[in-house]
């Protein structure tokens, strides 16, 4: 056995059976047992460090024996345990003891943006005034980039931002008690040293997704405004610059009159 091999077959010896490995009479003695659930518990905890709201939400126990369950369907396929459990959130939509709570694996979508956010390469973020004085016509002429770090997503029938952001920071804080159940939105990005997340309206995260696709800013506000058409487009870009939503592009934006200039 080449040692590849011996690797791949003590690796999945970890997560699966002892009887289909190659390695059976190594994973029988009893201090593999140990060393198994050594790497098991290694990976819940790092679960559990990255999705801290929904471990609020369902309470210690619950969510350990759910991750115990998750980290042997899904092993760690890389070796920075703080980029592992990308898969939670589909796992806990198809979990059946999570069928009564629908609106978890949208908590774990945000709790993995939270991670995702704080792993993303660093760039500088657009300064709103790097569009001050451009013609309206340049101005929807004009493409951004959303920054690396930025996430966001618009949940149509549930306060998942308001249930996120409680739980995240501690559910006996604030309690749920009092949140209205309605749909919201949040973007989940980090334009400086920390991960921030500002609220969003389903007409923000369409603009988003327009200009994550490549839209012209006057495209993205068309798309905003087939969304809701009382869109206010001037606030709406104005606060997702203030946040550093956009990515600082590698050449200038050039006002008309520097065009000429050239």
């Amino acid at each position: 056995m080449t040692l590849a091999s011996f690797q791949a077959a003590f690796a999945a010896a970890v997560h699966g059976s002892a009887a289909e490995s190659p390695l059976a009479r190594l994973v029988r003695q009893p201090g593999f047992a140990v060393y198994r659930n050594t790497v098991v518990k290694a990976c819940v905890d790092a679960l559990r460090a990255s999705y801290p709201a929904v471990a609020a939400l369902v309470g210690e126990e619950w969510f350990r024996a759910a991750a115990a369950v998750f980290v042997r369907a899904h092993p760690p396929r890389v070796p920075m345990l703080v980029e592992y459990g990308a898969e939670l959130a589909d796992f806990l939509r198809a979990f059946p003891p999570a069928a009564e709570l629908p609106y978890l694996a949208h908590v774990a979508r945000l709790d993995r943006f939270w991670t995702e956010a704080h792993l993303a390469a660093d760039e500088p973020p657009l300064r709103a005034g790097a569009l001050a004085g451009l013609a309206p016509e340049a101005l929807a002429a004009t493409r951004l980039r959303p920054h690396a770090s930025a996430r966001w997503a618009w949940f149509d029938a549930a306060p998942i931002a308001t249930l996120w952001q409680r739980n995240r920071r501690s559910a006996a804080e604030d309690g749920c008690a009092d949140i209205e159940w309605r749909g919201e939105g949040v973007l989940v990005l980090r334009p400086h040293a920390e991960v921030i997340d500002v609220a969003l309206d389903a007409a923000g995260a369409a603009f988003l997704d327009a200009c994550r696709d490549g839209a012209t800013l006057g495209e993205a506000g068309m798309v905003a405004l087939a969304v809701r058409s009382d869109a206010d487009l001037c606030a709406l870009l104005a606060s997702l610059l203030e946040a550093g939503a956009f990515a600082s592009p590698e050449e200038p934006i050039r006002h008309p009159s520097q065009e000429r200039e050239r």
